[in-house]
């Protein structure tokens, strides 16, 4: 493919985080940077637990519309347990070594709320927090997902 894109992929490749393949003429995305997997997996991982963070402090404020939601659905004692466990998992997953713990604590939690959102007619938008999370741990230790090496 001649014309315009060539040229301004080659010329600003490092804009896309992605290396450009001279022998097609396009950028290659599988030939991501370290560097900018790094940085996305970062931004990732933040993202989330930002959104895991005030979820948490609304829950150990006793947030009004928090105390009205969870009574609804039968957990209103558990208020404070649940943003501790929150404040746990988030902390965990951001910590490098135990980043593995807090993946599988933050996706079993962010399961628990997507059952529950979907038990009580809500959009899952949980799942898009995990997905979110998913990406990130994935972008981060591909291992975590892949089978292991044969040694």
């Amino acid at each position: 493919m001649g014309g315009i894109l060539p040229i301004f992929a080659r010329n600003y490749s490092s804009l896309f985080f992605c290396n450009f393949d001279s022998n097609n003429n396009n950028l290659n995305p599988n030939n991501m940077s370290a560097k900018a997997t790094r940085i996305l997996s970062i931004v990732l991982m933040i993202l989330p637990s930002l959104g895991l963070i005030m979820s948490a402090v609304m829950k150990l404020s006793h947030s009004q519309q928090i105390v009205d939601g969870f009574g609804k659905i039968g957990l209103g004692n558990y208020i404070t347990l649940i943003g501790v466990i929150e404040l746990i998992s988030v902390a965990l997953f951001l910590f490098p070594k135990t980043h593995k713990i807090g993946f599988l604590l933050i996706c079993s939690y962010l399961g628990g709320a997507i059952s529950i959102e979907l038990s009580t007619g809500q959009v899952p938008s949980a799942a898009i927090f995990l997905a979110i999370v998913w990406i990130s741990v994935f972008l981060k230790d591909k291992l975590m997902f892949l089978n292991a090496p044969k040694v």
